[in-house]
């Protein structure tokens, strides 16, 4: 597979380096409210520690997501396979090629029968399986809506402008200067 240099290959991706706790979250560390009033600044404020703290927030995720898992593994993964089964059903059944290819003839109704039973035990499952859906989606939730609080208010120092220039090339091949570009969210300068 070739790609061009700037057609986002993942042969190019490579992640940031992994910031100090200190410059992360301890002494150097600086918080304060953002404007709320400047929507403009506050977005660049969050867009830049997105790029700066890019390894730090994924493992910061993954600790989290693990943490999780460990107070309640069996919900976990009871969550994990019920989400993942009803995306599995739900693409196939709702797919056009599966829809023709329910039966043999394509003007044959798939059993009208089968369908709701399938729904209505589809439905039990996951209402009695609702307290794992929801830890799942806790764990999955809780990760994000860290990293925007802690992108949200950590204020950005010299070291990490300076940073910021110097990496400008690197971090636009990166996990999260590949997303932000897709989103239309990557900044010009720094």
């Amino acid at each position: 597979m070739t790609t061009t240099q700037g057609s986002g290959s993942l042969d190019n991706l490579h992640l940031a380096p992994l910031r100090s706790l200190s410059d992360f979250l301890l002494e150097s560390a600086r918080f304060q409210l953002p404007n709320f009033q400047d929507w403009e600044k506050w977005g660049k404020r969050v867009v830049n520690n997105l790029l700066y703290y890019q390894t730090n927030y994924f493992l910061m995720s993954a600790a989290v997501f693990l943490l999780v898992g460990l107070i309640h593994p069996m919900k976990v993964l009871l969550g994990l396979t019920i989400i993942v089964a009803l995306v599995y059903v739900f693409v196939r059944f709702f797919a056009q090629d599966a829809r023709r290819s329910v039966g043999a003839d394509p003007n044959q109704q798939p059993n009208k029968w089968a369908v709701l039973t399938g729904t209505v035990a589809g439905s039990y499952l996951v209402l009695y399986l609702f307290d794992s859906v929801l830890i799942v989606a806790f764990a999955i939730l809780l990760p994000f809506s860290l990293t925007f609080v802690h992108a949200s208010l950590r204020l950005r120092n010299i070291k990490n402008k300076i940073t910021n220039a110097v990496e400008i090339v690197g971090v636009k091949q990166s996990p999260m200067g590949q997303f932000l570009e897709a989103m239309g969210l990557m900044p010009t300068a720094f």
